[in-house]
C-alpha cells in the first residue's frame, strides 16, 4: 500500500485516520475477541473486561500506519520504530560479509529498539534488489543486549541499491518475540520504505551503514520506520545533541 503525497497542493492538507490491521495480527485480534466474549457470556465480568484489555493492545500491536518516505536518492530510513539504543562500528555479521554480500571490513551499525508498544511492521531503508536474505535460528535474550546480534534468532536483508551500494539490516528476536515474518524474497526488487516482514512481540533491527556514511540520527531519540532520515550516503557531517 503506498501513497503520493505532494507538499504543494494549495489549500490541501492530510487528515488523521485510524491505522490499520495487518493481515497477519487479524487472526489474533479475532481469536482474543472470541476468548473475550466468551468470558463475558460465561458471567465472568472482571477476566471479560481483562481479555478486552488485551484484544485492544493485540490490535494495536498489529497496526499498520501509513508512513511518509523521503524519496531523496542518498537517504537511509529507519526501517523500524523505536528507541536508537546503539550507534556502533563493527564488522558486518558474517553470514551476511564478503563480495556476495556487505564488502566493508567495518561498517557502522544503528540499533533500534522495539518496545511491544511500537509499531513491528519493518520497512526497507533504501531502494534497491533484494541480494540477501539469510535466517537464523537462536535464542531469546533481551534484544537490548549487545551479544543480541549474535546468538537471537535473527533475519539478515542486503538490498543492494541501482549504483551499487548495499545496505543491510537486520531483524532481532527477543524475550517476548518467537517469530519473525518476511514480507519479500531474495532478488525483490525494493522500494525505500517498503514493507519487508515484522516480529511479533517486542524486538530490535540493527542496520548496517556503508564506510563514509554518517548516521543522522542521535543515541536515545525515536524513530520511525519508513520516515525517519536516519543516515545520507557519502555524507560526513557530525550530529551532536542533548537531552532535555
Amino acid at each position: 500500500m503506498s501513497t503520493t503525497i505532494s507538499s504543494n497542493r494549495p489549500g490541501g492538507g492530510i487528515k488523521w485516520r485510524w491505522p490499520s490491521i495487518h493481515p497477519e495480527g487479524r487472526k489474533f485480534v479475532l481469536i482474543a475477541g472470541i476468548i473475550t466474549l466468551c468470558f463475558w457470556l460465561l458471567g465472568l465480568p472482571i477476566i471479560g473486561w481483562l481479555m478486552l484489555g488485551i484484544t485492544i493492545w493485540v490490535a494495536a500491536f498489529f497496526r499498520d500506519p501509513v508512513r511518509v518516505t523521503p524519496t531523496g536518492s542518498d537517504v537511509v530510513i529507519a526501517p523500524a520504530d523505536g528507541l536508537v539504543t546503539q550507534i556502533a562500528e563493527v564488522p558486518p555479521p558474517p553470514e551476511i560479509a564478503g563480495p556476495d554480500g556487505l564488502n566493508d571490513p567495518l561498517m557502522l551499525r544503528v540499533s533500534i529498539f522495539m518496545s511491544v508498544f511500537d509499531v513491528h511492521i519493518n520497512r526497507t531503508p533504501v531502494a534497491g534488489t533484494l541480494r540477501k536474505l539469510v535466517y537464523l535460528p537462536g535464542k531469546f535474550l533481551n534484544a537490548d543486549l549487545d551479544k543480541a546480534s549474535e546468538e537471537n534468532e535473527r533475519q539478515h536483508f542486503v538490498v543492494e541499491r541501482a549504483d551499487g551500494v548495499r545496505i543491510g539490516f537486520t531483524q532481532i528476536a527477543g524475550l517476548v518475540a518467537r517469530r519473525i515474518l518476511p514480507f519479500v524474497s531474495m532478488g525483490a526488487e525494493l522500494s525505500t520504505g517498503q514493507r519487508v516482514g515484522l516480529i511479533r512481540f517486542g524486538s530490535r533491527v540493527d542496520v548496517y551503514l556503508p564506510a563514509g556514511t554518517t548516521p543522522q540520527i542521535l543515541l536515545g531519540q525515536r524513530a520511525l520506520a519508513g520516515e525517519t532520515v536516519i543516515a545520507r550516503i557519502g555524507k560526513a557531517e557530525v550530529l551532536d545533541g542533548i537531552g532535555q
